[in-house]
């Protein structure tokens, strides 16, 4: 197939993004300029999904449905294992798209998402012929029984913009892997990433209508998404994304009765226990602190330091800071409404006794550009914002506790609960303390970013419920149906 889109390297701006619907790139009436975090500038135009448009692409999933949902697990396997290629040969034209659009580092980009994206979908791949039911005993005799399992029909994946492919991949490819048809809602930052996603999968023979991407502005967001989770062709949701954002989509699911799968925000700590390597704590706290400028939901938000070590290990982060400062450029965040909302945050906090302890106080950010100076604060309490709010950028703050009680105490009094790291030399301590951890993941002597496909992956609490991955993540696009005869 032939793009309509042009390559990475024409920067042009009447570059327009298409949508996917029913195997066609679609260009509409209707655009919205996509913002490069690099440039501070338009880098391209994107097609705004219509109520036609999302209509079109639910009913073309239903239609395709009737057959992808009898397609043979080996085909689905060999199909993905395509996508799986063409991505892998793609990867740094594709990676730069990324870059462009929310300004990744491209070490981020190719070398992390795009990487753990293919792996995602060469695991989900492999999964596909593992899809069985049961056969029970009945308690009643002379009569049989057989529980299958089967896909919804049409899934609608709302997805973001932090890591298009990783959460593309993962949404789209274990849906169709269990049978399903879907809709992925791209997010409006990196329309281009995810359009890539769909040129992908229809490169590789996907028949038309088993995979539809649409995007729209934000004024247009609740518009589009309310209706696709309203139509009653739609029959399973998942959302990855913040969890105020996630608390409007659980509502209209709940009252649609639609199942959901939310993948939502965290509040990560990391506990830094006085017998830990204080040098391998540091520098995983600092790369779960700043990786993809500190915009991944498994991100660390706070350290949580024995006071016996605090000072010390506080100044080994500075000093490996110091160190890195002249060799790699400071982060980007995705735009300047995310470091006018990060700026807001610090200054409310130095306002209110917390101190700097490396970094930006907020004053001197300007708005000019995205970039923003990696910030370790001190001194911050629950009657700060940064205290319950996920920062979702390069800040980071640091706390003193007397023993491990106190440490568990702090990092279980957030809503949140999706990633925790505990370093201590003490493997058996580690494990103790993980139990009493309310998170989704708890990681010892790693950092808080960590997803892997075999790993089961969500959170709980604030930070949703359901799971990604592994064979749990196949589970939640599966159906449960019993079924009984006389013999």
């Amino acid at each position: 197939m032939t793009s309509s889109v042009a390559s990475p390297h024409n920067e042009e701006t009447s570059i327009t993004v298409p949508l996917w619907i029913d195997g066609d790139e679609v260009f509409g009436q209707s655009t919205f300029d996509v913002v490069s975090s690099s440039s501070n500038s338009v880098c391209w135009k994107a097609t705004s999904a219509s109520i036609a448009d999302a209509t079109k692409a639910v009913e073309t999933a239903q239609t395709a449905f009737k057959s992808w949902s009898l397609t043979k697990p080996a085909y689905r396997t060999h199909l993905l294992l395509k996508v799986a290629a063409i991505l892998e040969s793609n990867a740094p034209e594709y990676a730069q798209y990324m870059s462009t659009e929310m300004g990744a580092d491209i070490s981020v980009s190719q070398f992390f998402v795009m990487p753990l994206a293919i792996q995602m979908l060469k695991d989900i791949a492999g999964r596909a012929s593992t899809i069985c039911g049961s056969v029970p005993t009945c308690q009643q005799d002379g009569q049989s029984c057989i529980v299958f399992k089967e896909p919804y029909g049409v899934t609608f994946g709302i997805v973001p913009w932090n890591a298009p492919f990783v959460f593309g991949i993962r949404s789209a490819a274990t849906a169709l892997a269990t049978g399903n048809t879907t809709i992925l809602k791209a997010s409006e930052l990196t329309p281009r990433s995810y359009w890539a996603i769909g040129k992908a999968f229809h490169e590789a023979g996907l028949p038309k209508g088993v995979l539809n991407i649409i995007s729209c502005p934000p004024s247009q967001a609740a518009e589009i998404t309310d209706f696709i989770i309203e139509h009653p062709l739609v029959k399973k949701i998942n959302f990855t994304g913040s969890t105020a954002i996630g608390r409007k989509i659980a509502r209209s699911c709940g009252q649609h009765l639609k199942p959901c799968l939310m993948e939502l925000g965290g509040k990560n700590s990391a506990i830094v226990l006085e017998d830990a390597n204080l040098q391998l704590a540091a520098q995983a706290c600092l790369a779960g602190s700043f990786i993809n400028a500190g915009q991944i939901c498994m991100a660390t938000d706070r350290l949580i330091v024995q006071n016996s070590v605090a000072k010390e290990f506080l100044q080994i982060l500075k000093d490996s800071l110091i160190a890195g400062s002249s060799d790699s450029p400071l982060p980007r965040v995705v735009s300047t409404g995310s470091k006018a909302r990060l700026n807001k945050l610090l200054l409310q906090a130095v306002s209110q006794g917390a101190t700097v302890a490396f970094g930006s106080n907020g004053e001197e950010s300007s708005l000019e550009t995205t970039t923003f100076v990696p910030t370790i604060m001190q001194g911050v309490d629950s009657s700060m914002t940064l205290w319950d709010e996920e920062s979702f950028g390069p800040v980071v703050t640091i706390s003193e506790v007397e023993g491990e009680e106190d440490a568990v105490a702090l990092a279980n009094s957030t809503g949140y609960g999706l990633s925790a790291s505990i370093f201590t030399r003490d493997l058996r301590k580690g494990l103790a303390i993980a139990k009493k951890i309310e998170s989704g993941a708890v990681h010892i002597n790693s950092m808080t970013i960590h997803d892997e496909p075999a790993l089961p992956f969500g959170g709980v609490k604030n930070s949703g419920w359901g799971r990604f991955n592994s064979e749990q993540g196949m589970e939640e696009f599966l159906v449960t149906k019993s079924v009984t005869w006389d013999d």
